[in-house]
């Protein structure tokens, strides 16, 4: 399976982006501010990394369903999205929240309907959650493209 996220609107202390899944366009993203300003997947020359202000570099990473002590119990004991070997990151998650301050690097879920804000963010996860949890009984493999 394969996801893309496109950011669409880097501001000064967020970024907002358009999530599709295999192609078709499922929810708007909430992520802290992307410092790639090159956008070519590393922090180089003046770009640096902020711990809990900064967004994933661009690039491709393996997504698998894992155990989060913090966020699956708020899903009933799910697992949730972690996405693996990004850059001077860990535990980077997709899962719920409404503000960058939610983030801490990871990926939000929701509607993009108030500026620097996502709002119905447990609707969109219920319905992201179901699709890679069939791929991955399927076996599927799960991507995730950022750019």
């Amino acid at each position: 399976m394969k996801l893309e996220l496109k950011r669409i609107a880097r501001k000064e202390t967020y970024t907002i982006g358009r999530l599709f899944v295999e192609g078709r366009y499922l929810c708007d993203t909430l992520e802290d501010k992307d410092r790639d300003q090159n956008r070519n997947g590393c922090f180089d020359g003046a770009e640096t990394k902020i711990y809990a202000q900064t967004a994933i570099p661009n690039g491709t990473y393996r997504v698998t369903l894992e155990h989060s002590p913090k966020f699956s119990p708020r899903y009933g004991g799910r697992k949730v999205p972690y996405l693996h070997d990004v850059p001077h990151f860990e535990g980077i998650l997709i899962h719920t929240g409404n503000m960058a301050d939610d983030s801490a690097g990871c990926i939000l879920v929701g509607t993009n309907s108030a500026t620097g804000r996502v709002s119905g963010s447990l609707t969109a996860f219920n319905k992201l959650l179901p699709m890679l949890e069939q791929a991955t009984a399927r076996k599927e493999e799960i991507t995730i493209t950022v750019h």
